[in-house]
């Protein structure tokens, strides 16, 4: 039987050997003609073949015809021929026995085709099988029994063909070919008209439901192969692996011919997939993975058609994106024209243009990730997102020149939103890609952060002047009190924004309040005379350095480490030692090296 050593290596390795033994557990003790001689001329031939075993010719029921043994036993049937053929060419006669000699091969021809068309019937019928009656045993056993005679008929066969071939008067039997043509021709027709009813989606192409039927088929009848006719062959015949090789076969086939015509989108969205997700998931079957090697039957479609339907399908994505991405960043302009104010959620300006497009794009990115097959190929369709982000941060800078802050603040959350979405799910882009839009990103919070920022320095400038002065010694209390309360009015002007935002534009005006008072001390206007005005000046910073990181902390800030600073340099204002001091101060060049 040609089950496995086809060039595919889906065939039988050493079938007739290993077969061979299955079948030699009937054929023991075989014996040969005494003279294996034939033809009218009783010259030799090659030794004749063996027959079948004793026990076996006592086993069969000599009361029965031949017919009646093609219905109950085809294996029976298969030994009863091959036993008086070996008789019948194994006779010495004269020619008036070689008349009835070839009578009884004319005979013996036309009951072996009858045998062969009730092994082909059987083979036919190994499918029928409907799944809720696997579950009837009378039903399984009916078809097992007659499978298994079947085959081992086919086997038998085999062993008799290695010796037909010793004899040149006697032609092979071949009957691999026939099991496998059968089988062949019974996929055929099971993929052409299959009898699953395919449950469509509406509006389904008759394509996709011509697919599906044909995907359904296929499992209900690979899984009939592995749960019921498996076991009607031997273990080294791989019977499972073989028709799945002929079902993918099949289907490859039928697909290459459909996707050979210009298909929809829809439809060649549907191929990719039943290719690269619905296929496989049918070979993943538990019950089916542990039987047939998948990655053996190589890909379902050629490669070069898949490319193009990927083409094709990557193309329409990438379109569809850049298209949406456009038509959200064109409403955020409409409404900005328009006057409009972003709407407000818990008290935070937001827009919804990043909350729109993060889910589209993760979205669009992980099917085509299904549908491809690979996440590589899948990332190419956000690549659309850096000539959006950069027509983004032209429209922000519309909104810093129109000073609307209520925007700004808006699309300052967006970009959080979308330097998120960039540096948690960096699977979705592409690496230049991501590298390209977190530097746009960037440079559009850094611009967000100085409109905001800006006015609030400006409103402290007049304080900022008085640090580091006679004032500031003096009145050390009442000038830096002024200035933190001109921060805590200036703070209110960045409500409104969103809680992470915030939380980094707080600490950003941290550090350049801090840098700026460390500026005003470093340019020494207030001269330390004596030791009680260096001890005014340590209490006054120390004292500006708490009500400072109070203040800031409360409002939210995490830079703690700015009040070191200022406590650190509070300490090299007491000291006397001059190597003491020199010591500090190197100490402190090392620690914050753009201190000058």
């Amino acid at each position: 039987m040609r089950v496995c050593s086809t060039p595919e290596s889906l065939r039988l390795n050493n079938v007739l050997n290993q077969g061979g033994r299955w079948i030699r557990g009937k054929l023991k003790n075989i014996r040969k003609p005494s003279r294996p001689q034939v033809g009218v001329d009783s010259s030799p031939v090659t030794e004749e073949p063996q027959s079948q075993s004793s026990e076996d010719e006592d086993s069969l029921d000599d009361s029965l015809t031949f017919e009646e043994l093609l219905e109950q036993s085809l294996y029976e049937a298969s030994l009863v021929l091959i036993n008086r053929e070996n008789q019948l060419f194994g006779k010495e006669t004269d020619h008036e026995v070689q008349k009835c000699h070839t009578e009884e091969i004319e005979r013996l021809s036309a009951e072996r085709r009858a045998l062969e068309k009730k092994i082909q019937q059987t083979l036919q019928q190994s499918l029928t099988l409907r799944p809720e009656e696997v579950a009837d045993e009378k039903a399984v056993q009916t078809l097992t029994m007659a499978l298994k005679s079947a085959v081992k008929a086919i086997y038998q066969e085999e062993l008799q063909d290695l010796q037909r071939k010793q004899l040149k008067s006697r032609t092979p039997s071949n009957w691999k070919e026939l099991h496998d043509s059968t089988l062949r021709d019974l996929v055929e027709s099971r993929m052409d008209n299959p009898s699953v009813t395919p449950t469509g989606q509406p509006g389904q192409s008759s394509i996709q439901l011509d697919v599906q039927g044909m995907g359904r088929q296929l499992k209900e009848d690979l899984l009939l192969v592995v749960n019921v006719l498996k076991s009607c062959y031997p273990p080294e015949a791989n019977i499972c692996q073989f028709y799945a090789w002929l079902y993918h076969q099949n289907l490859s086939a039928r697909l290459s011919k459909i996707v050979d015509f210009v298909l929809d989108d829809k439809d060649c969205t549907f191929i990719l997939r039943w290719v690269n997700e619905y296929y496989p998931g049918i070979l993943k079957k538990p019950e089916l993975a542990k039987e047939i090697d998948s990655a053996a039957l190589g890909q379902l479609l050629p490669k070069d058609l898949l490319d193009n339907l990927e083409e094709q399908y990557l193309t329409t994505q990438e379109t569809e994106l850049s298209v949406y991405l456009n038509n959200a960043l064109e409403e955020e302009r409409k409404k900005l024209t328009k006057g409009e104010q972003p709407p407000t959620e818990d008290g935070c300006f937001t827009s919804p243009l990043a909350r729109d497009v993060i889910p589209i794009i993760n979205g669009m990115v992980t099917v085509a990730e299904t549908v491809t097959g690979s996440q590589q190929k899948a990332q190419r369709i956000t690549r659309q997102l850096t000539d959006m982000l950069q027509r983004f941060k032209a429209f922000q800078d519309d909104i810093i020149k129109q000073n609307s802050k209520p925007h700004v603040k808006a699309t300052l959350g967006c970009v959080e939103q979308f330097r998120d979405i960039l540096q948690r799910k960096s699977h979705l882009f592409q690496a230049d890609v991501q590298e390209n839009c977190l530097t746009i990103l960037s440079d559009m919070r850094q611009s967000a952060r100085t409109c905001l920022l800006s006015s609030v320095h400006k409103s402290l400038k007049p304080q900022y002047q008085k640090l580091g002065t006679g004032d500031w010694l003096k009145k050390k209390k009442s000038v830096f009190e002024k200035l933190l309360s001109s921060l805590e009015n200036s703070i209110q002007d960045l409500e409104g924004l969103a809680p992470s935002c915030y939380q980094w534009v707080i600490g950003d005006l941290h550090l350049e309040v801090t840098q700026e008072y460390v500026k005003r001390l470093l340019r020494g206007e207030v001269k330390l005379k004596d030791r009680e005005h260096q001890q005014r000046a340590f209490d006054a910073v120390m004292d500006n350095a708490e009500s400072l990181h109070k203040l800031f902390t409360s409002m939210g800030s995490q830079e703690e480490w700015l009040k070191e600073i200022l406590t650190n340099m509070a300490e090299v204002l007491k000291l006397q030692d001059v190597p003491a001091l020199q010591m500090q101060i190197v100490s402190l060049g090392h620690a914050y090296p753009d201190l000058r």
